[in-house]
């Protein structure tokens, strides 16, 4: 399956609680961090929740 880099562009201070536990859940602890996630619909509407907070590195 295809992957995607994504990377924290701004922290979840002072963001709802669900948000936060977003990046979490997407492996993103700090600010600059990559990680490759696979290219899924739930990841995506994961991507889509926090899509201020990170951006997608190609």
């Amino acid at each position: 399956m295809a992957t995607i880099k994504i990377k924290q562009i701004k922290s979840g201070i002072g963001y709802p609680k669900d948000q936060k536990a977003t990046l979490v859940a997407l492996g993103l602890r700090k600010i600059s961090q990559v990680v490759e996630i696979e290219d899924t619909p739930s990841m995506r509407g994961m991507l889509r929740k926090v899509h201020h907070l990170v951006s997608v590195v190609e």
